[in-house]
């Protein structure tokens, strides 16, 4: 038997193991990449539930939106746990009630004023600590000092402007003097007059998303619209006006129309990519459309719903919200379960395999649902607290079919009770109109009794 090593040989052999092994390891790397769906959370700003042509508009043109609607899951009965930005901003990033998360009122839209604490725990903060890169695009109005601007709150990346609304073309702040300019990428100002907004936003996004393509990332894309001042593009305007829209219908469903157009160019991006099958995309509006002077007393439409932004009757925080992508998730369904805002985190975690932090959260897991048609609510009590006097908070508790509100703003004193109570069986009277609180002694104290529990609870976080 000849026992000489064929060293030749043998340094053939192993140079192809090494490379088999390695040719492992990348795959497995590859497995483990492809195994984290990317995440797009599409914030749109003061937009009524029913202007989506899904949800029934007639008149609105958003082929874009409805149709990543028919490519997944749309709820029908989905809400912010506020009827004002900063509030309802801060409950979706950190899956908690706006009063847990320190900022139940609007933040500041000057420089240096803190708003949601930077102890609060954010969805950008969750992926990131699970390894994705993580932007912040657009607006942000949850806080504008060094401690509560979005890198400090998880974000990697962030450009946009850090207070409640801008010109879209200045990016000057658009309310009162003095004239300030908000337009800032990672904390650094930047100044782009006269190109629009949105506009810069999807170059962002576009950059944001070409650069990670090849790791998870979780992109929070706050669009600034249909919120005042409206400033559609004018091919949008012509558009109505040639179908006769009066105002200030046609200048708001031009922006809700610039809007959808924005957003499908954003999810072409996606697609060029290669991104689109690996890529959870919610969107949803962050509480109801406006009738400020701002915005020429309205524009928006909530349907059959009474009330608008600022408001706790439906209007006011019934919301258009979107899901779509892999994971089980159902195309061209419609969930008809409460569900809100503050559940966006614990589900993205969920469909993530990412574990909730050891610390309080609101929100439920809306996998359950989304991917089966259960009937099981998620939410057997849901709460909200918003404006109105410390003498007489604007209040509002809902409980199965039944809804009881406390000095609810855009209601007539003359349909309240003594108490400021309007009490609504929402199966049976969907528009808020009659006030029951008379007729249901029993269950008004029982609802009120878990309102004050919750209240109490809450606010000692």
């Amino acid at each position: 038997m000849n026992s000489t090593i064929n060293w030749k040989s043998l340094m053939r052999f192993c140079f192809v193991a090494w490379c088999l092994f390695n040719s492992l390891g990348i795959f497995a790397q590859t497995a483990e990449k492809s195994s984290k769906p990317n995440v797009i959370l599409i914030y749109s700003d003061d937009q009524g539930w029913a202007d989506l042509g899904i949800y029934g508009s007639k008149d609105i043109y958003t082929p874009h939106l409805d149709s990543l609607a028919r490519k997944g899951v749309r709820f029908s009965q989905f809400y912010s746990a506020s009827p004002v930005c900063s509030p309802s901003r801060a409950s979706v990033l950190t899956g908690r009630y706006p009063q847990r998360a320190g900022l139940a009122t609007n933040a500041s839209s000057s420089r240096g004023h803190a708003g949601m604490p930077g102890s609060q725990f954010t969805m950008a903060e969750l992926f990131k600590g699970a390894g994705y890169k993580t932007a912040h695009v657009g607006k942000w109005h949850v806080g504008y000092s060094s401690e509560t601007v979005p890198n400090a709150q998880g974000f990697d990346h962030s450009f946009g402007f850090m207070g409640g609304v801008i010109d879209n073309y200045s990016h000057f702040f658009y309310w009162d003097g003095p004239n300030r300019h908000d337009l800032w990428r990672n904390g650094e100002r930047v100044y782009e007059p006269g190109n629009y907004f949105p506009d810069l936003m999807l170059d962002e996004a576009s950059a944001f998303m070409t650069e990670n393509q090849s790791d998870p990332f979780f992109l929070y894309f706050a669009i600034n619209i249909p919120h005042y001042p409206l400033q559609p593009e004018k091919k949008w305007l012509d558009y109505y006006a040639e179908r006769n829209v009066s105002s200030p219908r046609n200048m708001y469903a031009a922006f809700v129309s610039t809007m959808d157009e924005k957003v499908g160019i954003l999810l072409q991006q996606l697609e060029q990519l290669g991104l689109t099958e690996n890529t959870i995309i919610v969107f949803q509006a962050d509480q109801g459309f406006s009738e400020e002077e701002r915005t020429f007393g309205g524009g928006g439409s909530a349907g059959i719903y009474r009330g608008s932004k600022f408001s706790l009757f439906e209007g006011g925080v019934r919301v258009p919200a979107i899901i779509s992508g892999p994971g089980g998730i159902p195309q061209n369904e419609v969930r008809e379960q409460f569900a809100a805002n503050i559940d966006w985190l614990p589900t993205l975690a969920e469909y993530c395999g990412i574990d909730l932090p050891n610390r309080k959260i609101d929100g439920k897991s809306l996998k359950p649902i989304i991917n089966e048609d259960s009937d099981k609510p998620i939410h057997e009590t849901f709460y909200w607290k918003s404006g109105g006097s410390k003498a007489a908070p604007q209040w509002a508790i809902r409980r199965g079919p039944w809804k009881l509100l406390h000095n609810p703003v855009q209601a007539r004193n003359e349909e309240l009770d003594t108490q400021k109570l309007f009490l609504v069986n929402m199966d049976e009277d969907p528009s808020e109109q009659t006030n029951l609180s008379q007729s249901e002694p029993d269950l008004v104290e029982k609802l009120k009794t878990l309102y004050e529990q919750w209240e109490s609870e809450v606010t000692t976080q």
